[in-house]
C-alpha cells in the first residue's frame, strides 16, 4: 500500500472511521478523520521485531513502515509500535475498521438511520431520523428517548459509544433491538441494519437571499453537490454563499480541491511533502469568483476542511469567520499487514498557498467570534456575524 497518503485524526481522539482522500496526479490517497465512535489502542506485548525498531518519535515511521512492508512485523507488534511512536497522528485500523473507512469514503455507512444526542440529564435522545431508513420506516421520531440497545441501558453512555452500538459490526442485514420512550409510552422495536447514504451536504436559505451550504465531510460526490448548489444559487439571484465548515473533520482531498474549484479560477490550493519531496494541488479553471463568500469555521474544522478554508482565505476569495481551527496538517501513509489491518504513519505535512503550515497552529479567522466552537448559541452568533459580513460584500455590477 505504499504511495497512499493519509491525513489522520489524533490518536487520542480518533473517531470511529477515518476518511481516505484521493490525490489525482499521484494516484495517491490523502486522508482525514470523520464519523463517530472512540477507538482505544490496547496494550500488547513487545515482539523481537519491535525491539529492533526504535520507537518514541515521528521520524521512526519510515523504519516501522519498512519493517511492515518486509514482513518483519505482525499486526500486534505494529499496533504496539504505532501506540508508542510518539506521533499523535499515527493510527492503527483492524481490517474491519479499514473496510468501514473505505465504505465511508463512498458516502455510505451501515446503520439504522439515527442521529442521537445526550441531554443534560444524561438521557440519549433521537436528534435526527434519516428519510427512508429502517428507523424512519419503523416510525422512530425526533425527540424519542433511546432507553436501551439490545437490552443494555443507553442512559449515561457517551454518544460515540451509542453510535458504535447502533452501527454494530458494520454488517448490513444484522438486527438490533431498541427500547424507546415516545410521548410517555414505551415500545421495543427490532431494526435490520442497512447500507445507507451519508448526507454530507445540506443546502438552505437564510434571510437576505443568502445560500447556506453546510459540508459535514468530504465524501465522494461532495464537490459536485456544492457546484450544483452554487449554480442554483446564482440562477436564483442569491446575494452570497455561507460555506459552513464547522465540525468538518476532513475527507477526500480531491473533493476538497473540487470545492475550491467551485470558487476559484485555477491556481494553487496547497502544497505537501512526502519524505521531503514536494507536491502541489491546484484548483481547476472556471470557478465562480464573483458571488460573495464567507466560510464559517470552528475548533472542529480539521485537515481537508482547513486546507479548503485556508486556500480560500489566502487567495482572497472568502472571508473566514468563527474560531481558530483544529490545526491538523500532517500527512500519513498507510501500510497494510497480511491480515488486512493497516498502520497509518506520518510522512510529511501540507502548507497553504501563502506557505503557512497549519499543523498545531490552525487557521485564525479574519473575524473571530468568541466561543464560536460552542454547540449552541455561539453557533447562531457565528452565522449572524457571517451574514453581516456578507451584507457588506457586494457582487460586481
Amino acid at each position: 500500500m505504499s504511495g497512499r497518503l493519509m491525513f489522520g485524526t489524533p490518536r487520542g481522539s480518533r473517531r470511529g472511521v477515518a476518511l481516505t482522500m484521493l490525490c489525482g496526479g499521484l494516484g495517491a490517497v490523502l486522508a482525514t478523520g470523520a464519523a463517530a465512535g472512540t477507538l482505544a489502542v490496547p496494550a500488547r506485548s513487545a515482539s523481537a521485531a519491535q525491539s529492533r525498531i526504535p520507537a518514541g518519535n515521528v521520524a521512526d515511521s519510515d523504519a516501522i513502515a519498512k519493517a511492515i512492508d518486509e514482513g518483519k512485523v505482525g499486526p500486534e507488534a505494529a499496533e504496539e509500535l504505532v501506540s508508542r511512536s510518539g506521533d499523535r497522528w499515527s493510527s492503527f485500523y483492524t481490517a474491519q475498521e479499514y473496510a468501514g473507512l473505505q465504505q465511508a469514503l463512498d458516502g455510505r455507512y451501515v446503520g439504522v438511520g439515527l442521529w442521537v444526542r445526550r441531554t443534560g440529564s444524561g438521557w440519549i435522545q433521537v436528534a435526527r431520523v434519516q428519510a427512508g431508513s429502517p428507523a424512519a420506516l419503523a416510525r422512530v421520531q425526533v425527540g424519542d428517548r433511546l432507553q436501551s440497545i439490545d437490552g443494555v441501558r443507553a442512559d449515561g453512555k457517551p454518544v460515540t459509544e451509542v453510535v458504535a452500538e447502533l452501527r454494530g459490526d458494520n454488517a448490513a442485514g444484522s438486527l438490533v433491538r431498541l427500547g424507546l420512550e415516545h410521548a410517555g409510552g414505551n415500545r421495543d422495536i427490532t431494526l435490520r441494519r442497512a447500507v445507507l447514504a451519508t448526507e454530507a451536504v445540506t443546502v438552505g436559505k437564510l434571510d437576505g437571499d443568502v445560500t447556506s451550504i453546510k459540508i459535514e465531510a468530504f465524501t465522494k460526490g461532495v464537490g459536485g453537490q456544492v457546484r450544483a448548489a452554487v449554480r442554483a444559487a446564482v440562477r436564483a439571484g442569491s446575494r452570497g454563499v455561507l460555506l459552513d465548515l464547522r465540525g468538518n473533520s476532513g475527507g477526500l482531498v480531491t473533493e476538497a480541491v473540487t470545492v475550491s474549484s467551485v470558487f476559484l479560477d485555477g491556481g494553487l490550493v496547497a502544497t505537501y511533502d512526502v519524505h521531503g519531496r514536494q507536491r502541489a494541488l491546484y484548483a481547476s479553471d472556471g470557478g465562480d469568483t464573483d458571488t460573495p463568500l464567507v466560510a464559517v469555521v470552528d475548533g472542529g474544522t480539521m485537515s481537508a476542511a482547513e486546507l479548503l478554508a485556508g486556500a480560500l482565505q489566502d487567495r482572497g476569495r472568502a472571508v473566514v469567520v468563527g474560531s481558530r481551527t483544529f490545526g491538523k496538517g500532517a500527512v500519513q501513509m498507510p501500510s497494510e499487514l497480511p491480515d488486512g489491518s493497516v498502520a497509518e504513519l506520518t510522512v510529511g505535512h501540507y502548507s497553504l498557498p501563502d506557505g503557512r503550515n497549519v499543523d498545531g497552529r490552525g487557521i485564525e479567522p479574519d473575524l473571530t467570534v468568541s466561543g464560536g466552537s460552542a454547540p449552541a448559541g455561539a453557533s447562531d452568533k457565528a452565522v449572524t456575524e457571517a451574514r453581516e459580513v456578507l451584507s457588506g460584500l457586494r457582487p460586481p455590477s
